[in-house]
Protein backbone atom coordinates (compact mmCIF):
# COMPACT_ATOMS: atom_id res chain seq x y z
CA UNK A 1 0.00 0.00 0.00
CA UNK A 2 2.10 2.98 -1.20
CA UNK A 3 -0.51 5.51 -0.52
CA UNK A 4 -0.85 7.11 2.81
CA UNK A 5 -4.05 5.83 4.78
CA UNK A 6 -6.10 8.12 6.91
CA UNK A 7 -6.28 6.73 10.85
CA UNK A 8 -10.03 6.50 10.96
CA UNK A 9 -9.76 4.20 7.74
CA UNK A 10 -7.14 2.23 8.60
CA UNK A 11 -8.93 1.52 12.13
CA UNK A 12 -11.98 0.45 10.32
CA UNK A 13 -9.93 -1.95 7.92
CA UNK A 14 -8.37 -3.45 11.91
CA UNK A 15 -11.89 -3.85 12.81
CA UNK A 16 -13.13 -5.42 9.75
CA UNK A 17 -10.44 -7.86 9.81
CA UNK A 18 -10.64 -8.29 13.47
CA UNK A 19 -14.64 -8.71 13.13
CA UNK A 20 -14.62 -10.81 9.74
CA UNK A 21 -10.76 -12.52 9.27
CA UNK A 22 -8.96 -12.68 12.28
CA UNK A 23 -8.72 -16.26 12.66
CA UNK A 24 -7.86 -19.02 10.30
CA UNK A 25 -9.92 -22.81 10.81
CA UNK A 26 -6.75 -25.22 10.66
CA UNK A 27 -6.90 -27.49 7.77
CA UNK A 28 -8.97 -25.27 5.78
CA UNK A 29 -8.58 -21.64 3.98
CA UNK A 30 -12.38 -20.39 6.26
CA UNK A 31 -11.41 -17.34 8.12
CA UNK A 32 -13.73 -15.99 10.51
CA UNK A 33 -13.32 -13.04 13.35
CA UNK A 34 -15.79 -11.87 16.44
CA UNK A 35 -18.62 -11.38 13.61
CA UNK A 36 -18.97 -15.04 13.44
CA UNK A 37 -17.78 -16.39 16.74
CA UNK A 38 -20.20 -13.90 19.47
CA UNK A 39 -23.10 -14.89 16.27
CA UNK A 40 -23.28 -18.21 17.98
CA UNK A 41 -24.92 -16.77 21.16
CA UNK A 42 -28.63 -16.56 19.77
CA UNK A 43 -29.61 -13.04 19.10
CA UNK A 44 -27.48 -10.90 21.75
CA UNK A 45 -24.17 -12.09 19.92
CA UNK A 46 -25.42 -10.42 16.50
CA UNK A 47 -26.88 -7.82 17.97
CA UNK A 48 -23.68 -6.51 19.91
CA UNK A 49 -21.56 -6.97 16.99
CA UNK A 50 -23.65 -4.21 14.92
CA UNK A 51 -21.55 -1.53 17.22
CA UNK A 52 -17.94 -2.17 15.35
CA UNK A 53 -19.90 -2.24 12.12
CA UNK A 54 -21.67 1.10 12.85
CA UNK A 55 -18.41 2.25 13.52
CA UNK A 56 -17.39 1.69 10.02
CA UNK A 57 -20.33 3.36 8.34
CA UNK A 58 -19.82 6.37 10.96
CA UNK A 59 -16.57 6.86 9.44
CA UNK A 60 -17.66 6.29 5.60
CA UNK A 61 -20.59 9.23 6.77
CA UNK A 62 -17.42 11.06 8.19
CA UNK A 63 -15.31 10.87 4.82
CA UNK A 64 -18.04 11.76 2.36
CA UNK A 65 -18.79 8.36 1.17
CA UNK A 66 -22.16 9.51 -1.30
CA UNK A 67 -25.43 8.26 0.62
CA UNK A 68 -26.01 5.62 -1.98
CA UNK A 69 -23.13 3.68 -1.23
CA UNK A 70 -23.69 4.55 2.94
CA UNK A 71 -27.45 2.93 2.27
CA UNK A 72 -25.92 -0.22 0.66
CA UNK A 73 -23.56 -0.68 3.61
CA UNK A 74 -25.88 -0.28 6.03
CA UNK A 75 -27.77 -3.49 3.33
CA UNK A 76 -24.41 -5.33 3.92
CA UNK A 77 -24.92 -4.73 7.65
CA UNK A 78 -28.72 -5.38 8.21
CA UNK A 79 -28.69 -8.45 6.05
CA UNK A 80 -25.70 -9.56 8.24
CA UNK A 81 -27.98 -9.00 11.49
CA UNK A 82 -30.94 -10.55 10.10
CA UNK A 83 -29.92 -13.77 8.80
CA UNK A 84 -27.35 -14.01 11.59
CA UNK A 85 -30.04 -14.27 14.02
CA UNK A 86 -31.11 -17.49 12.46
CA UNK A 87 -29.65 -20.23 14.50
CA UNK A 88 -26.82 -22.52 12.40
CA UNK A 89 -27.58 -20.72 9.30
CA UNK A 90 -26.97 -17.50 9.90
CA UNK A 91 -23.14 -18.36 11.62
CA UNK A 92 -22.85 -20.46 8.06
CA UNK A 93 -23.96 -17.38 6.07
CA UNK A 94 -21.93 -14.78 8.32
CA UNK A 95 -18.38 -16.59 7.36
CA UNK A 96 -19.19 -16.41 4.09
CA UNK A 97 -20.77 -12.84 3.87
CA UNK A 98 -18.02 -10.61 5.76
CA UNK A 99 -20.47 -7.37 6.17
CA UNK A 100 -17.43 -5.51 7.91
CA UNK A 101 -14.69 -6.61 5.14
CA UNK A 102 -17.30 -5.00 2.13
CA UNK A 103 -18.10 -1.71 3.86
CA UNK A 104 -14.37 -1.45 4.82
CA UNK A 105 -13.37 -2.05 0.99
CA UNK A 106 -16.40 0.22 -0.27
CA UNK A 107 -14.80 2.90 2.44
CA UNK A 108 -11.18 2.36 0.77
CA UNK A 109 -12.47 2.53 -2.64
CA UNK A 110 -13.97 5.34 -1.62
CA UNK A 111 -10.96 6.99 -0.27
CA UNK A 112 -8.57 6.15 -3.03
CA UNK A 113 -10.81 7.71 -5.66
CA UNK A 114 -10.99 11.12 -3.56
CA UNK A 115 -7.45 11.17 -3.74
CA UNK A 116 -6.68 10.20 -7.67
CA UNK A 117 -9.96 12.91 -8.76
CA UNK A 118 -8.24 15.91 -6.36
CA UNK A 119 -7.26 18.76 -8.40
CA UNK A 120 -3.27 18.83 -7.99
CA UNK A 121 -1.65 21.36 -5.81
CA UNK A 122 -0.06 24.51 -7.79
CA UNK A 123 2.78 26.52 -5.69
CA UNK A 124 2.75 29.97 -7.12
CA UNK A 125 4.62 32.50 -4.48
CA UNK A 126 5.23 30.93 -1.42
CA UNK A 127 1.82 29.29 -0.95
CA UNK A 128 -0.17 26.43 -2.26
CA UNK A 129 -2.89 26.96 -4.61
CA UNK A 130 -5.68 24.44 -6.34
CA UNK A 131 -5.71 24.47 -10.33
CA UNK A 132 -8.21 25.95 -11.34
CA UNK A 133 -7.51 24.61 -15.12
Amino acid sequence: MDQVTHPDIARAERIAHVMDRAVRLPGTGIRLGLDSILGLVPGVGDTLTLAPSLYILAVAQRHGVPKHRIAAMAGNLGIDWLIGLVPLLGDIFDIGWKANSRNARILREHSQLAKTTEAPLVHEKGRAQRDAA
